[in-house]
């Protein structure tokens, strides 16, 4: 008679490897991403705000950038951005944000309603904070259109406009499963959050430092703020569902 031939259990290292890698476990995939991206956030800023305090390479081509964009400025281009600065204010950007939260609340969606208004209203206040932590001054360079006296690092705007189209691209790429569109979507929001930043070095009011890091800066309260909620409402929805199994036996 053919025994069966033992088969090895995989190991801890193995078992832990795989409970992070799926999309069922609680603290799957999702969080695991969530993790790295707020790992790998938190270095980019931190080596961009080295670079910033001590001004080295990044900061001299902050100077250089902004020179050759404003050489290269046209009238019509002017007026184009002065729109795009100025509905990506703190108060059209927060206005836009109600409207979607309230719209996403009505529809029953919650958590994506929690999750949008952390994103921006919390990343508006995170932004102030940093910028009263570094206190670096506004350009001041030939060819600049905005003058501004608050401090400019990181770019308000910029984050504003991660965080809201970036939670808004989630929003999106749930509830679609084409990942034609998937990918459409991904490249409209990095679109429009780029235009914002380039609209804040092309005005004067920002480096591309400023911009860089308050990119960097929404990716990160991005992943808090997605990977906080959604990893909690998994787990209220594995007790749910273990709470049921336990009055069925």
């Amino acid at each position: 008679m053919k025994t069966e031939p033992h088969r090895q259990r995989p190991s801890k290292i193995n078992r832990f490897v795989r409970a992070r890698l799926s999309s069922k476990d609680v603290l799957g995939i999702h969080l695991t991403l969530g993790i790295l991206v707020l790992i790998g956030a938190t270095w980019l800023f931190a080596i961009i705000a080295e670079d910033v305090i001590n001004h080295e390479q990044l900061s001299r081509l902050d100077i250089e950038v902004s020179n050759a964009i404003h050489a290269h400025g046209t009238r019509s281009l002017t007026l184009v951005l002065l729109v795009v600065t100025n509905v990506h204010s703190t108060v059209g950007v927060g206005l836009i944000a109600l409207a979607v939260t309230a719209y996403l609340w009505r529809r029953r969606l919650t958590d994506w309603a929690l999750a949008l208004a952390l994103s921006v209203y919390g990343g508006m206040l995170l932004n102030a904070i940093l910028k009263h932590i570094f206190q670096r001054g506004r350009p001041h360079l030939p060819g600049s259109i905005l003058t501004l006296t608050s401090y400019s690092f990181p770019s308000g705007h910029t984050i504003m406009a991660t965080t809201l189209y970036g939670a808004l691209c989630a929003l999106l790429i749930s509830r679609v499963r084409s990942w034609l569109w998937r990918g459409v979507i991904i490249v409209v929001a990095i679109f429009l959050i780029v235009l914002v930043g380039f609209s804040r070095i092309y005005l004067g009011a920002h480096y591309l430092s400023d911009v860089l890091a308050a990119m960097v800066e929404g990716l990160f309260w991005l992943a808090v703020c997605l990977t906080g909620i959604f990893t909690m409402r998994r787990w209220k929805e594995l007790k749910h569902t273990r709470a049921n199994t336990r009055r069925v036996k």
